[in-house]
């Protein structure tokens, strides 16, 4: 898989940014102030995630998606690492990420790619969100925060 970020000539893959998030004016709203990198392989778009600086020091991965068939084999690690490396590069201390407390197998996922929850953003769905989310059978009302310090 080929990671690149988007150009300005092309959209963003909508459908696959809704799947981490479920309100498009809101991933316009960031897309517009971040950095949209592609995980693309034979020319398709399987994965994408968004960078968003919130400091100097500190970037935030705001969103994170890979296609539903191309779960589970390993590209959002990858993703998330080149999000990292990219953060390193750039010179930022700390990369960040939340994540809902619903959302059992992304906080797996972040942790095992070194991220430690450091935050709790309680309720931050149900005033963010007009229609309640549920996954795994959970509500999701809280934003689990996490991060890595970058060396």
């Amino acid at each position: 898989m080929e990671v690149r970020e988007l150009n300005q000539l092309e959209g963003a893959p909508m459908h696959l940014l809704l799947l981490a998030d479920p309100s498009q004016s809101l991933i316009e709203e960031y897309l517009h102030k971040g950095h949209c990198y592609l995980g693309v392989e034979a020319n398709d778009t399987i994965g994408v995630y968004i960078l968003l600086a919130k400091s100097s020091t500190t970037i935030e991965l705001v969103n994170l998606a890979v296609a539903p068939q191309f779960q589970n084999q390993g590209i959002g690690k990858q993703l998330i690492n080149h999000a990292i490396q990219i953060a390193k590069n750039k010179g930022y201390q700390t990369i960040e990420v939340g994540t809902g407390n619903s959302s059992i197998g992304q906080l797996a996922l972040y942790q095992k790619c070194g991220f430690s929850i450091y935050a709790v953003d309680r309720d931050f769905f149900v005033k963010h969100y007009d229609e309640p989310i549920f996954e795994n059978g959970i509500h999701c009302r809280d934003m689990i925060r996490l991060k890595q310090t970058l060396g």
